[in-house]
């Protein structure tokens, strides 16, 4: 069906070079209007613009620009380029359409020498903007004419995005494969060879224990609530659940983590061993287990009260975590970080630096305070940090959502970074993919998001070593945390979930597609 529609409109849309050998030097027989934007929602005001300029010359040309480009908003473009480029070509008055590669036209202005350049109504009134008066200084130099069109109906797409997203998440997911030519089978074939990789895991543990309740009343003197217990269920979290999915997932785990001499630590060396997870547990009789206690009262989570010490570990135990991440014979190591004692500025580099070569290195840091950094992690192989630990890593909360991915690629040399947006879905990028893609969520009903950021790791860490592709590992990351997002608590996924909320995104893709034509 996507071939379909790409040979239907494939014609139009050409390179710049291909177009300067059709439409050949001026002056020309056939005048040529060129027409330039980012075009990211198409409406009626673009519509009356680019009539207005076919009328004008024989052959219109729209050229567009390319993503990487698009600063207008933090999340822009809504709408990729092959899209866009599309959506364009469809139009029986536009003749040619062109992804500009470049900042500006400058470049197609020079390269094409249009007979016609044509601006927007918004343009022809007052002092024009700086990059516009170099527009026209080119086309004026080779003897070119800048028009201006009417402007009898006038948009904004920029109003309009900030109304609402446009909800083309089908068409997005089915554009990126097909650029880079991934089938749905090709994603479920990965799966099958996680059994071979071997995953070493780093980090802290963390108890998280429900308290259920139901509300009874309280005093009158104080805003003191009254409740009668109910129930109490303890479950892994932080770096446990981070090693619960990558074996549920198909891999050989391994678990290095620190616990403290209580109840709680008999508790994870019994859920590791059911797991069938090799547990290397250091016992810090100076701290307790970290334990975060979450008291809920009918179905609302009323308080929450944690037993934690952050303080640093000792040198003796960092010793005896750099010796087991040495010796251990592993295919990809996992930091995972919540700075509670094991991660930190100083222990970061020697734990590194004990890393053997050619192991694939993955971090990930679930702390956006001023207490953690995911910039801490140098030179790693894929990174995982949500928005705001971002934001707070960089100090920058106004970047777009590209620019905020470079900025990280320069400060830490990360060979491939997925940042996670929440319900917006994620921003991939790596060194195969430098400008980056946005991927929507796949999740449909979101009954409890904890542990979305786990599964996502364990999968998209598995399907980059596997596949060496960022993009495989961003839609079966993102698959996985979506199927997290509906099961109540954060329980370990399997494959055959994985599989199955693929072949209902086939199937809705695939009718969404065949449904427009």
């Amino acid at each position: 069906m996507r071939k379909k529609i790409k040979n239907l409109y494939s014609k139009k849309i050409i390179s710049i070079r291909k177009l300067k050998e059709i439409a050949g030097k001026r002056p020309r027989k056939k005048k040529i209007i060129l027409c330039h934007g980012n075009f990211d929602v198409v409406h009626p005001g673009h519509v009356r613009h680019l009539i207005y300029a076919k009328s004008k010359a024989d052959i219109l040309v729209v050229s567009i620009t390319a993503d990487k480009h698009i600063q207008k908003g933090m999340y822009r473009p809504f709408v990729p380029e092959n899209l866009r480029a599309i959506n364009l070509a469809a139009f029986e008055m536009v003749d040619y359409v062109i992804v500009d590669d470049n900042k500006t036209p400058i470049k197609i202005l020079k390269d094409l020498n249009p007979d016609f350049f044509a601006k927007g109504f918004e343009y022809s009134s007052g002092t024009l903007p700086p990059a516009t008066q170099e527009e026209a200084k080119v086309v004026q130099n080779y003897g070119g004419e800048m028009i201006f069109t009417p402007g009898d109906i006038v948009y904004s797409s920029t109003k309009l995005l900030s109304l609402a997203e446009p909800k083309i998440d089908n068409y997005k997911i089915l554009d990126l494969m097909q650029r880079h030519k991934i089938t749905f089978n090709s994603l479920i074939n990965i799966l099958n060879k996680f059994k071979k990789i071997k995953v070493h895991v780093v980090g802290d543990t963390i108890i998280d224990t429900h308290t259920k309740t139901t509300l009874i009343g309280g005093y009158l003197k104080t805003p003191t609530p009254s409740v009668l217990f109910n129930d109490v269920k303890n479950y892994t979290g932080g770096a446990a659940i981070v090693a619960k999915h990558l074996k549920k997932a198909g891999a050989d785990v391994s678990f290095t983590t620190i616990l403290g001499e209580d109840k709680l630590k008999n508790f994870v060396i019994d859920e590791m061993k059911k797991a069938k997870i090799k547990l290397n547990c250091i016992v810090d009789k100076t701290r307790p287990t970290t334990n975060k206690n979450t008291i809920i009262a009918n179905s609302y989570n009323m308080l929450k009260i944690d037993k934690v010490d952050n303080h640093s570990i000792s040198n003796t135990i960092l010793s005896k975590i750099k010796n087991i991440i040495s010796s251990t014979k592993t295919d990809i190591i996992i930091f995972s970080d919540f700075r509670h004692g094991i991660f930190n500025k100083s222990t970061i580099p020697i734990l590194t630096s004990s890393i053997n070569k050619n192991v694939f290195k993955v971090a990930d840091s679930q702390v956006a305070t001023r207490w953690g950094n995911i910039t801490d992690f140098k030179a790693f192989d894929l990174i995982t940090p949500n928005e705001k630990e971002a934001r707070f890593s960089l100090a920058d909360q106004d970047a777009s959502i590209s620019n905020l991915t470079r900025q990280l690629f320069e400060k830490i040399k990360s060979k491939n970074l997925i940042l996670k947006l929440g319900e917006r879905g994620l921003f991939g990028s790596g060194k195969s993919n430098p400008n980056g893609f946005a991927l929507p969520s796949f999740a449909k009903s979101v009954i409890d998001a904890v542990g979305a950021g786990d599964a996502l790791l364990a999968y998209s860490a598995l399907t980059l070593c596997s596949s060496k592709s960022v993009l495989k590992a961003c839609i079966l990351g993102s698959i996985a945390a979506s199927c997290e997002c509906e099961k109540d608590g954060n329980i370990a996924i399997e494959p055959k979930e994985v599989i199955q909320k693929i072949k209902k995104i086939e199937e809705s893709a695939n009718y969404s597609v065949s449904a427009e034509l």
